[in-house]
């Protein structure tokens, strides 16, 4: 299964961008989305260092939200594995 993680876009210069989500800072192409409006303040969907798709920040929000159930249900997973029988 592959993810495509919403990132907020800081700074553009020609076709990079430096990108920022929960304070991790990626530099990510901009190639694919060459011609769309991607500005400073813009949500991109990032996959494999490329931005493929431009979103709202209500929607960066919302996968967000997503990504963090699954995670805490992850752990909880994991944390009940952990647990000896009795």
């Amino acid at each position: 299964m592959c993810l495509g993680i919403p990132m907020k876009v800081v700074e553009i210069d020609d076709f990079m961008a430096r990108c920022e989500a929960k304070g991790v800072m990626r530099d990510i192409s901009l190639f694919i989305l060459q011609h769309e409006n991607i500005e400073p303040g813009d949500y991109v969907v990032v996959h494999t260092s490329y931005a493929v798709q431009k979103i709202t920040q209500h929607e960066a929000r919302l996968a967000w939200e997503v990504y963090d159930q699954m995670l805490d249900l992850e752990e909880a997973q994991q944390n009940i594995r952990m647990v000896p029988d009795a």
